[in-house]
């Protein structure tokens, strides 16, 4: 996005400011540096800062090929994000967000970092309702460790902002239902073409959140459920087919605090779970009478679990840990023809841990993070008897040494 055009929101931003009365208007955001190192080739997002996983080993001539070491420097990731609150109409309160940041349009290394959509919701609170309608985080990875790295916990935990409807209406004083309609734009689930919101578009209905939050005297916790139903395919180039699959994902979250101590902890049990970021996909069973295909979802369990100790020199340990279960229901092929897998992991992948330690120190508005993150996956072959998406044999581990500096100016 040019400099004019972001000239041109903050005098319109101004310009709304000083002519509403009932309304005020927040500029917020950061401008964070990252510098990254890693002693094996991975899977990343834009510019190799989102870190997902080690690759698995590319032997030629007896040289494994990935065992490659890396390094990256950015500012792309730096922030900028406006909050409007105060207005009200018949009783109602109204709010909105709209956040942006440069992390888009980097191949690689390479090219020119461009404004992208980040959040852009609205809000109407009246009494013990709450509406938030727009792109805002999905329930289910709204919460996250106290890790600086981008990835905040991925892919142990859901990461995905989405368009959505969201009701929450407070029971209690201490108790919330969270109810939400839940569409796909960036991240998406995987398919016969690749990773798409098509599957969700054809599929014509919404994914769906049901959980309960409770939170008091320092302590928080939520329990919910994810339902997704999609369509992989529509039609098989000669006809409507009437492939459906349908997936359902429990979590929990709890948090503690006291004084200058935290601990956070998330687990969820997902059926595929790919267009939450999360290691898994599902698999073609079988094909029908007319065509249509039947398909049975990977299991995964993602868990992880953070630890915070201090204010101004803040010290952080982190400790993910994933186990793919395979499918419940016999696959005709764990091949890529029949297996739909996370665009960001491999479907080879049996398990996978990380530890990461890290030390922020913050002075004032300026922080300055030092982070080791070692990443390990333990991968396989699949076998003649491996019929359920999940890789058996010749298991081996793979890891990945991430080391991370990270200087930040909040404003």
């Amino acid at each position: 996005m040019s400099k004019k055009f972001i000239l041109a929101i903050a005098l319109l931003a101004a310009s709304l400011n000083a002519g509403a009365q009932d309304a005020q208007f927040k500029w917020y955001g950061f401008i964070r540096n990252y510098a990254v190192a890693d002693s094996r080739e991975s899977v990343y997002g834009t510019e190799d800062f989102f870190y997902y996983l080690p690759k698995d080993r590319n032997v030629v001539d007896g040289q494994d090929l990935n065992s490659q070491r890396t390094f990256a420097f950015a500012a792309i990731t730096s922030r900028l994000g406006l909050d409007v609150t105060g207005y009200e109409i018949e009783g109602w309160k109204v709010g909105a967000k709209l956040e942006a940041d440069f992390y888009a349009g980097v191949s690689g290394v390479t090219g020119t970092a461009l404004f992208r959509l980040r959040q852009a919701f609205l809000t109407m609170n009246k009494n013990a309702f709450t509406l938030k309608v727009g792109q805002a985080w999905h329930p289910m990875a709204a919460d996250m460790p106290h890790v600086f790295a981008l990835n905040t916990g991925a892919p142990f935990g859901p990461f995905s902002r989405t368009p959505q409807a969201t009701v929450d209406l407070k029971l209690s004083n201490e108790l919330t239902l969270t109810a939400s309609a839940l569409w796909q734009m960036q991240y998406t689930s995987a398919g016969p073409n690749g990773a798409s919101a098509d599957y969700i578009k054809y599929a014509g209905t919404p994914e769906v959140y049901l959980g309960l939050g409770y939170k008091a005297n320092g302590f928080a916790a939520k329990a919910g459920v994810d339902v997704l139903s999609i369509k992989p395919r529509h039609d098989d180039g000669h006809q409507k087919v009437s492939d459906r699959i349908t997936t359902v994902s429990p979590f929990l979250y709890a948090e503690y605090s006291k004084g200058l101590f935290s601990v956070k902890a998330k687990t969820i049990f997902a059926q595929a779970g790919e267009h939450m970021n999360l290691n898994g996909g599902y698999g073609v069973t079988s094909v029908t009478a007319d065509g249509s295909y039947e398909y049975a979802p990977t299991r995964n369990s993602s868990s992880w679990v953070s630890f915070s100790y201090g204010k101004k020199a803040q010290f952080v340990l982190f400790g993910g840990y994933v186990r793919n279960f395979g499918t419940a229901k016999e696959l005709i092929s764990s091949d890529k023809n029949h297996l739909f897998f996370s665009k960001n992991s491999f479907s080879n992948m049996n398990r996978m841990f990380r530890v990461s330690p890290e030390f922020i120190y913050n002075l004032g508005k300026v922080a300055f993070g030092l982070e080791y993150e070692l990443t390990g996956v333990q991968y396989g072959t699949f076998g003649t008897n491996d019929v359920r998406g999940l890789a058996t044999e010749n298991l081996h581990w793979i890891r990945n040494h991430r080391l991370q500096l990270m200087v930040k100016y909040t404003f």
